[in-house]
């Protein structure tokens, strides 16, 4: 993802790639320049926006140094937190230079589209499961897309003051986690890792006699490029916190 990152930037006329930083390659290249390994080098090298695909635990120590450095974050990594979320937003509003971060759980346009097309399912079906489907060298599950999916349906499902979801109808469970893991308001969530995939989500919703099933596959990793360049611009006239492609494609 870094190096689809720094190609996409590399090409976009109106933004310049100043900085690459990975400190299991320090000194390789990337598209031209040389891998440095500490963030604190980012405000040196005249960043003014950070793109960050790390892991987690990197998430948590680099935000600190954005939000001191003045660095708008541009955060795509997943595993993340709701409380670290919260505490990537405290990082940057405790922060005298006041710069700005965007978390997204997604970055594809047809992904955020697909959430957006849930939410106004949710309130008018009568269940719903979640199927997210990932190469096998993801480290986390459920993925935070599907985390994010079922929280925006059961929100979308209490704004409608919609009647709780039946429950599961289930008692001889002969394997365990059969019926996967138990999301926001009961929503169940199945995860599938297998060589070859890149990143796909699947909502189904049922109903009496009916069901209703939207599907997001990402092929290539530079599915993600035009959400991410999205990102990038919007962040330094975003003030504060902003949590996905949402707001920033007016849905």
């Amino acid at each position: 993802m870094g190096q689809e990152v720094c190609r996409a930037v590399t090409d976009a006329a109106d933004l310049e790639l100043v900085a690459a930083v990975d400190p299991a390659h320090v000194g390789a290249d990337a598209c031209g320049l040389t891998i440095v390994g500490e963030v604190n080098a980012l405000a040196d090298l005249g960043a003014s926006v950070v793109v960050d695909f790390t892991v987690a635990e990197a998430v948590r120590h680099n935000v600190a140094h954005y939000a001191v450095l003045g660095i708008h974050a541009v955060i795509g990594t997943s595993g993340l937190s709701e409380a670290d979320v919260a505490g990537i937003a405290a990082r940057f509003k405790e922060s005298s230079a006041k710069a700005n971060v965007v978390v997204v759980p997604n970055f594809a346009i047809g992904a955020v589209l697909l959430l957006h097309l849930a939410r106004i399912a949710a309130p008018h079906m009568d269940g719903v499961e979640i199927i997210e489907l990932h190469h096998d060298a993801k480290r986390d599950a459920p993925s935070g897309t599907a985390m994010h999916t079922a929280a925006l349906i059961a929100e979308a499902r209490r704004a409608a003051k919609s009647a709780p979801w039946n429950p599961d109808p289930t008692t001889d469970m002969v394997l365990e986690g059969a019926r996967g893991a138990t999301a926001a308001d009961g929503v169940h969530v199945h995860s599938v890792r297998l060589p070859g995939l890149v990143a796909h989500e699947e909502v189904i919703f049922g109903a009496e006699g009916q069901s209703l099933t939207l599907r997001h596959d990402s092929y290539d990793r530079r599915s993600f490029m035009p959400g991410v360049l999205l990102a990038v611009r919007a962040a330094p006239n975003r003030p504060g916190l902003t949590v996905g492609l949402e707001a920033l494609l007016g849905l």
